[in-house]
């Protein structure tokens, strides 16, 4: 678990971004305890900043019993939960593209699309209601 990343999502979610100690301890325990889901999560936030620092870097205030997230590292926090773009797939600069000769592609039939779920439904009813009756015929 990273601890930086945590104590950031924990002051984003109070009141004001402002945590008592004893609050701020709670809840690490809680996510500390939570699994390895968390923990997973917290690495992948704190690799998008990997020269995360939550006070040096003005994040994070002390005041008087606790922590108070700032503008900044909500701003931060922000980025690192931020989708990355998919990124542009590489060329090299100096390769020649070859050409590509491409093979004409199979027809594919469309795909059928689903019948009316009522309509399927009463084919059901009908064919339930068809087999008791041959059973019934049947029966001795």
């Amino acid at each position: 678990m990273n601890f930086q990343v945590t104590v950031l999502k924990i002051l984003v979610s109070y009141p004001d971004g402002f945590a008592v100690m004893e609050d701020l301890k709670r809840d690490m325990a809680i996510l500390a305890t939570s699994g390895r889901e968390w923990a997973d999560r917290t690495k992948r936030l704190a690799a998008r900043v990997p020269d995360l620092d939550i006070f040096s870097h003005g994040m994070v205030e002390r005041l008087s019993g606790g922590w108070k997230i700032t503008t900044k590292g909500r701003a931060v926090l922000e980025f690192m939960e931020a989708r990355p773009a998919a990124p542009e797939p590489l060329q090299p600069l100096f390769v020649e593209k070859a050409p590509v000769e491409t093979a004409a592609a199979p027809q594919v039939p469309p795909l059928r699309q689903p019948a009316d779920r009522a309509k399927r439904r009463r084919e059901r009813r009908q064919r339930r209601r068809e087999a008791r009756e041959r059973a019934r015929a049947n029966a001795p």
